[in-house]
């Protein structure tokens, strides 16, 4: 069914919205949380958290992509859900080597008052995807989005896994004189 439809079908408070969307963005959903949580019934109840804030926003929200939408949400809910869990000294998955890896870009100042203009951050982001291959660019992703691990990328683009370490290593560098260059400190 076409993401239009079924926005349509959330707006017009249709209950079909739900099936239709677990459908066709389902095995997507599931693959965002189960990255980040490790935990396939934990996934489960994230994307099922999601179809519920899909019908809880729509109206008034009418995301322009459906699929970005879905995942925004269910990558949020899946955070949630890890942060309460390692509160609790659990967890699991990609998370904290994914975190670790861009702790580098982080300077450690949590005030309040050195928070970067979300525009501008944004924009240098944008940028720096844009300056980048289409492969280097979908490695960065899957990896720093997606939370993909290290291996599961590279037998995905027929690569060795220290090699995906070392272009996501150079990635970050150059990321990181990026907002250096535009004066942006994380």
């Amino acid at each position: 069914m076409d993401d239009s439809k079924i926005v349509e079908l959330y707006w017009n408070r249709d209950e079909s919205a739900i099936p239709a969307t677990a459908k066709k963005y389902g095995t997507y959903c599931t693959a965002i949380a189960q990255n980040i949580l490790g935990n396939r019934e934990d996934a489960e109840e994230c994307v099922n958290d999601t179809y519920l804030s899909a019908w809880n926003s729509m109206p008034p929200h009418k995301p322009g992509r459906l699929s970005t939408f879905l995942g925004k949400l269910t990558r949020n809910l899946s955070f949630n859900r890890y942060k309460y869990y390692t509160a609790k000294k659990r967890g699991g998955g990609e998370l904290p080597m994914v975190l670790e890896e861009l702790a580098e870009l982080v300077s450690g100042q949590e005030d309040v008052e050195q928070e970067i203009l979300q525009k501008e951050l944004v924009k240098a982001l944008d940028d720096f995807l844009e300056s980048l291959s289409s492969e280097k660019r979908d490695i960065f992703v899957r990896r720093y989005w997606y939370t993909d691990s290290v291996s599961d990328i590279a037998k995905m683009y027929g690569m060795r896994a220290d090699t995906v370490s070392m272009l996501l290593n150079r990635l970050r560098k150059k990321l990181l004189t990026l907002l250096s260059e535009r004066g942006l400190e994380l």
